[in-house]
Formats: structure tokens, C-alpha cells, sequence
């Protein structure tokens, strides 16, 4: 069973995305690694801000921090999402626990040269312990949560796992 310590950022992002694919990835389902949304996310990562190292944390994996305490994830997406802004949440926790005070996130979308600041507070960081508490929530529940709207799914790599009959 998973812990509070075993929560990483994709945890957080399937959270947020959908519950069922969350319950399925907790599951050990992972067709993600072949999915040409998932590679091409990837490479963006493996291409944008190369100067930078990333950040170990065990269950989560930074993309890189600045020297002014800030959290930098780059995400292949062109518009922002709250599965975005919630991860980095997430990534400042984690930062906290260890004693890190974290400022915020910064997250930037190389396809579209946009970056947005979410600094972390009280209410973040209340939001983040929130979260942590949803995803194992999630983990325990002995049935997938329903499935969403088809046309919410599109793109996703679970697809086939939630709409075969």
C-alpha cells in the first residue's frame, strides 16, 4: 500500500486529471510508456533547460530549483492546467517537510514561452496535505472510481483501459 512518503508529482497529476487513472497507475497499469503524448512530453523535458539539474526527493522528481528557493518545472502542454499548479504545490510540500522552505513554483510551457509564479502559502500548503490525503483516499478504495466524460479523456493513455467493453 502506498504511504504519504510514496506520493510523487504524478500521483498529484492523476489526481487531477482523472481518479480512475490515478486508481489504475496505483494499480501498476502503465501504458503511458507507450503513448506518443507521454514521448513527446519527454523529449520537451529532455530539450528545454538542459543547464539545469533535476531534483531528487525519492517518490517525486523536481525538474530543477533556482537559487532564490523557487521550484521550475517545465510541462509540454501549451495552456496551464490546475494538475500543473497543483503538482509544484506538491513539490514545495515535500521541499518543506525536509526542512527546504520552498518559496513556490514556477512553471513553464516552452510551446507557448509562458511561465507563471504561484507562491506557496498557508493555503497551499494546506491544499497540498489535502491532496495527499485524496490520492490515498484513492489508493484505498477497493473499486476504480467512475470514468469521465469521453470527451475528457482524449489523448489520455488509459483510454482503452477505461472505454473497451
Amino acid at each position: 500500500m502506498i504511504t504519504r512518503e510514496d506520493i510523487g508529482g504524478v500521483h498529484i497529476k492523476y489526481l487531477y486529471h482523472c481518479p480512475r487513472q490515478l486508481w489504475l497507475y496505483l494499480r501498476g497499469i502503465r501504458p503511458e510508456a507507450l503513448s506518443s503524448t507521454v514521448q513527446l512530453g519527454e523529449a520537451v523535458h529532455d530539450t528545454s533547460y538542459t543547464r539545469d539539474s533535476p531534483v531528487d526527493l525519492g517518490a517525486a522528481r523536481i525538474d530543477f530549483m533556482d537559487g532564490k528557493r523557487w521550484v521550475h518545472e517545465v510541462k509540454s502542454s501549451a495552456r496551464p492546467s490546475p494538475a500543473d499548479e497543483a503538482q509544484g504545490r506538491h513539490y514545495c510540500h515535500r521541499l518543506h517537510a525536509l526542512g527546504v522552505e520552498a518559496e513556490g513554483a514556477v512553471l513553464h510551457y516552452p510551446a507557448t514561452r509562458r511561465t507563471l509564479r504561484h507562491p506557496y502559502t498557508d493555503a497551499a500548503a494546506q491544499q497540498a496535505a489535502a491532496d495527499i490525503d485524496s490520492v490515498l483516499a484513492v489508493a484505498a478504495a477497493p473499486i476504480s472510481p467512475d470514468r469521465l466524460s469521453r470527451t475528457r479523456c482524449r489523448g489520455c493513455s488509459f483510454t482503452d483501459y477505461c472505454w473497451t467493453e
